[in-house]
């Protein structure tokens, strides 16, 4: 009889995937400890109980490493947080003002304590502090996808009258993430030892979407004089 090499194949492919999400584990890890600029291979290497050449067999350089993080990151963020506004299914039923701000605040705040709570994730997705790296086309892939979703969402915002019919979404997208990297960023570099909910920054966050909305909302109806 022969052997069937296809289960060892699959082993062997099963411990090379856990191997490549260790690495990267421990690069977050370290990241998180010394900044993103700051990772070392060597330092992966020594944390894994490998010597470094052995990582040239999963990464072939520090900024493929790097696009790992960068993907993993979006990646979670995708996953975790609601990138789609809650509003009611029953699209015949009207949203008032004061529920499009609990939806609104809802989307922003998942988002930005994502940012806050994973800061060696956000240095890379959100800024760029590794001199002449810049995110591959694949890696970037995810943070496309999580764009592309967004402005669908504010498509229906506006469809659904909650957002000013002329509104351009392609702009009003790039202002909401402009908004909420912004209260990350600020945070991370301002204030990193708070909390989310205690933040000198993010506990602005309600009076921003309050602003966002405004400016892109639909006007208030006038009022029936009699």
């Amino acid at each position: 009889m022969g052997i069937d090499a296809a289960p060892t194949t699959d082993r062997r492919h099963r411990r090379r995937e856990e191997t490549i999400r260790e690495i990267v584990d421990v690069a977050v890890e370290l990241m998180g400890e010394h900044g993103a600029a700051g990772l070392s291979l060597g330092d992966v290497a020594r944390r894994m109980g490998i010597r470094t050449p052995s990582l040239y067999g999963y990464f072939d350089s520090k900024n493929a490493l790097y696009d790992a993080v960068f993907e993993q990151g979006w990646r979670q963020l995708a996953d975790d947080v609601t990138v789609r506004w809650a509003l009611p299914a029953d699209e015949s039923r009207r949203v008032s003002r004061d529920e499009l701000a609990e939806f609104a605040l809802a989307a922003a705040t998942s988002f930005a304590r994502w940012g806050v709570e994973h800061p060696a994730y956000a240095q890379l997705m959100f800024w760029r502090p590794v001199p002449g790296y810049e995110p591959s086309a694949a890696a970037y892939a995810p943070a496309v996808d999580v764009s592309t979703r967004g402005v669908k969402a504010f498509e229906e915002l506006r469809d659904r009258g909650l957002l000013r019919a002329d509104v351009d979404l392609g702009e009003a997208f790039r202002q909401w993430t402009v908004l909420i990297a912004g209260v990350v960023s600020q945070q991370l570099s301002n204030a990193p030892h708070e909390s989310f909910d205690d933040g000198t920054f993010t506990r602005g966050l309600p009076q921003l979407v309050a602003m966002f909305l405004q400016f892109y909302g639909p006007a208030p109806r006038a009022r029936r004089t009699r």
